[in-house]
């Protein structure tokens, strides 16, 4: 017999994931009833205690997905969680064995029947086209994740460009990176890599969204996780003239410190630094969880052929403007714009770029980093090297963008 050692609740607009972590492998079993909504997950030799019991004050009036949680013993060696459902889900349930600071972990994600479509979400339409009643204001739109798998599997084509978007503003899709189980680096001080990079994504969004010409959408805007694929499913299907995804570094020593922008690169890293970083964002997936015995079609036919430089080549040109202008507020880890695989650049047709905007590690940096307004310097600096690569690189059939 075993007993939780954790248990986590992560809502987001576009699933809800609850986590259950142990120091041993558990055998579960999980069922949907009906008439009301509800989902019961059994857990075969666990124990209950108060980290299992603590899972019912965990959800949250707001969670879209969650009414309530009860959890009892059902049967000698067998624990019962019932959860009472706001509306019909599909439910997504896989096992993750230890990684990092975690243990075995038994994850449960919680989709929506009928996810929006991304698009539609953005313009603020709903699936007629119309516009949406009581809908948030359009410059705070969040996108929609295609989800559960069984969705994703149905689409294998991109859609094509509905007519609202024609003549419509650039679109700069901005990626906080980490999330959720996933937290990123960690300062000294206790500082979050996930909960930086978020409030960035934020001001970012809110700076890029003042331009009449410009329009800045998160890939999350909340602490829940995102597959690194899934961020670049998220830009082109919006399709997003950018992607911006931001980091704050770290190293095992503190006296690290500076702003570095990386591109992908097709083949090799052009620094040993470099290879080691894309290692290590690579492996959020592992750290933050994601179903690999889920086969996604659609996924493959949307990372296409890499070969196809001429993304890459837009990316390293973005990536030399904002570079630029993050020397202005920081000092440049490197002088150079870096590159590697990072697979949150792995978009075939949007020119993507990875900001780290400075070191966590580095007790100075990490300070500054925790700065409201230090944050919105940084912002500012994006936005300007965006700018200025638009004002060089004007979209396809749009007028250059003017530097004001």
């Amino acid at each position: 017999m075993t007993q939780m050692s954790a248990v986590r609740v992560w809502p987001a607009p576009e699933y809800t994931r609850i986590t259950l972590e142990s120091p041993a492998a558990i055998k579960w079993q999980l069922m949907a009833l009906k008439n009301p909504e509800r989902l019961v997950l059994d857990l075969e030799g666990v124990e209950p205690n108060a980290v299992l019991e603590s899972l019912a004050a965990k959800i949250k009036p707001n969670d879209l997905y969650i009414q309530a949680v009860r959890v009892a013993r059902f049967k000698p060696g067998v624990v019962r969680a019932v959860f009472d459902l706001k509306a019909e889900v599909k439910p997504s349930a896989f096992i993750l064995t230890p990684v990092a600071q975690y243990g075995h972990r038994l994850v449960l994600d919680l989709y929506p029947e009928k996810p929006a479509d991304p698009i539609m979400a953005v313009l603020g339409l709903n699936e007629n086209g119309e516009p949406i009643k009581e809908a948030a204001p359009l410059p705070s739109a969040s996108v929609a994740l295609i989800a559960p798998q069984e969705a994703i599997e149905k689409h294998t084509e991109l859609p094509s460009v509905p007519k609202q978007l024609i003549g419509r503003k650039i679109i700069i899709a901005i990626d906080a990176g980490h999330g959720g189980e996933d937290p990123g680096a960690h300062g000294a001080s206790g500082s979050r890599e996930k909960d930086i990079t978020l409030s960035i994504a934020q001001k970012l969004r809110d700076r890029i969204d003042q331009d009449p010409e410009m329009r800045g959408v998160l890939t999350r805007d909340g602490d829940y996780f995102i597959p690194l694929q899934t961020r670049t499913i998220k830009a082109r299907k919006i399709h997003a003239d950018l992607f911006v995804s931001i980091h704050a570094d770290a190293f095992v020593s503190p006296e690290a410190r500076g702003s570095s922008v990386f591109a992908l690169s097709e083949s090799g890293a052009t620094s040993t630094a470099a290879r080691l970083l894309a290692q290590r964002e690579n492996a959020s997936d592992l750290i933050g969880g994601v179903n690999l015995a889920v086969r996604d079609p659609y996924l493959a036919r949307t990372l296409l052929d890499l070969s196809q430089t001429a993304t890459i080549n837009d990316g390293l040109k973005l990536a030399k403007e904002v570079l630029d202008a993050m020397g202005g507020i920081n000092k440049l880890h490197s002088r150079k714009v870096e590159q590697a695989g990072f697979a949150v650049l792995k978009s075939p047709d949007i020119p993507s770029i990875l900001v780290e905007t400075a070191f966590i590690s580095n007790p100075d940096e990490e300070a500054r980093l925790n700065d409201q307004g230090y944050q919105e310097k940084i912002a500012n600096a994006i936005f300007n090297g965006i700018k200025r690569y638009f004002s060089k690189n004007p979209p396809m059939n749009r007028t250059k963008v003017v530097m004001r």
